[in-house]
């Protein structure tokens, strides 16, 4: 059976398996291989195995040599471009270091839990990971050198797929195209004057000290990431939100706040707690005008509308979604929710849950080609809204094959000639770069010829 998730080699610089090793300091280290000016401790392989065992990835006998024929790849990837004076800028490695540690201290919490659990602080731990996070960059940048250009043209998918042994064909599971048709009523003048006085007046109350910033966000905040922590966010990076969010945090000062400020959320005063290069921990305050019931009423029997000249086909669901949606996202793809791990419009049935967990129950009803009548939801960014659901297809679980699932399988082919062209790489480089093994991984069976 062929892997539809299969990739190429997966680089093994892990955060968390470096991060691993730190807090469990047992690790026995030794070199285990060279490949150029570069080694492979032990310590790299057990916490990869480690890595795959948190995951409950399927382990054997095999896995510890799996993984470092994967760290031999990387390890060549990595002399390679230094042989080609590959770079990455202190920027790039700084943004890399602060997405990867980002990740992982959601994972905990906060900040200080995973500090905590570590017994170390970020800095100390951005220090530490550095020259892994500058070695994983430049290994990505040479392999993107060898398969980036790559590749494949329909005559090659359709030979791939016929050469997949019949019982190896993989299995699609039943998935679904949904469509959608959003109106967000307008927001009055009116209402946003009400959101802005409310939230001014709690900035002059903070201003003179009748309350703490974080009390206030506690009581009024209506921003659901930080309401309940008092406003605190914490390693936000630049970019990371809004614009007009970005604007006030990366110029105030230390314990400062912001002017009231408008963005697509609502109005927003913002405190700054410390900033860190392109990252900043700050207290944020989130007030939103309401929707008036007339309004939203507006947009609803706008809706009834365009479910009618659906219903009675004198209009293309794709054209009212163009010309009438207002969701941005969906709008110009005829009105196709975007599944946002494959980025195809395609989910499996057990994925319909990351659409909105009402989708699924609205869509069970509908037969392929059928609209659902204007219903209400909340938009991403909590917003009260309309909006016509389009079941446009439904398959049921089958044997992949060329119509229905060409997209797929085209991938598939596109990784298997990525694939190829690394072991082609792998087979001429090594060849001419110094590799030496320790005794007991010489007895691995490797894909490719790092023994000699």
């Amino acid at each position: 059976m062929i892997n539809l998730k299969n990739k190429l080699f997966p680089l093994a610089f892990c955060l968390f398996g470096v991060v691993g090793a730190n807090a469990q300091g047992k690790v026995i280290d030794r070199i285990i291989a060279v490949v150029g000016e570069n080694t492979i401790l032990q310590s790299e392989l057990e916490t990869q195995y480690q890595q795959m065992v948190t995951a409950q990835e399927p382990v054997d006998e095999n896995s510890h040599c799996k993984l470092m024929e994967e760290l031999l790849y990387q390890k060549l990837l990595l002399a390679q471009a230094q042989k080609d004076s590959l770079n990455v800028t202190e920027t790039q490695i700084e943004q890399e270091l602060d997405r990867r540690l980002r990740f992982y201290i959601q994972q905990f919490g906060s900040e200080e839990k995973f500090t905590a659990f570590y017994g170390k602080s970020v800095d100390d731990f951005k220090a530490d990971l550095k020259d892994n996070v500058r070695d994983l960059l430049l290994a990505q940048q040479m392999q993107g050198k060898i398969t980036g250009d790559i590749s494949v043209t329909p005559n090659e998918v359709r030979t791939f797929f016929n050469n997949i042994p019949q019982d190896s064909i993989p299995l699609i599971n039943a998935e679904v195209e949904v469509g959608q048709i959003v109106k967000t009523p307008l927001i009055s003048a009116e209402a946003k004057r009400e959101a802005k006085d409310k939230i001014a007046g709690i900035r002059q109350r903070i201003m003179k000290g009748e309350s703490s910033f974080s009390a206030m966000a506690a009581l009024y905040s209506e921003d659901p990431g930080s309401a309940s922590k008092g406003g605190l966010y914490e390693n936000i990076q630049r970019g990371q939100f809004v614009p007009e969010w970005d604007g006030w945090a990366f110029k105030l000062k230390k314990n400062e706040i912001s002017e009231v400020f408008e963005t697509m959320y609502g109005f927003f005063i913002i405190q700054l707690i410390e900033r860190r290069g392109d990252a900043v921990d700050a207290r944020s305050l989130l007030i939103a005008p309401k929707v008036d019931v007339q309004d939203l009423l507006k947009a609803k029997l706008s809706l009834d509308t365009i479910y009618t000249k659906l219903t009675k086909d004198t209009v293309l669901f794709s054209d009212a979604a163009a010309k009438y949606s207002t969701d941005e996202e969906s709008k110009n793809s005829g009105g196709l929710i975007v599944n946002p791990y494959t980025g195809s419009s395609r989910f499996e049935m057990d994925e319909i849950g990351q659409m909105d967990q009402n989708v699924a129950f609205a869509i069970e009803k509908l037969k392929v080609g059928e609209f659902t009548k204007p219903m209400p939801f909340a938009t991403k960014d909590g917003k009260q809204a309309y909006r016509i659901l389009y079941l446009k297809t439904r398959t049921l679980p089958h044997r992949g094959n060329l119509i229905d699932d060409y997209q797929r399988i085209q991938g598939m082919a596109l990784v298997k000639k990525q694939q190829d062209a690394i072991q082609l790489w792998i087979k001429k480089k090594v060849v001419n770069t110094f590799v030496s093994i320790s005794d007991d991984y010489k007895k691995c069976s490797y894909k490719n010829k790092w023994v000699n």
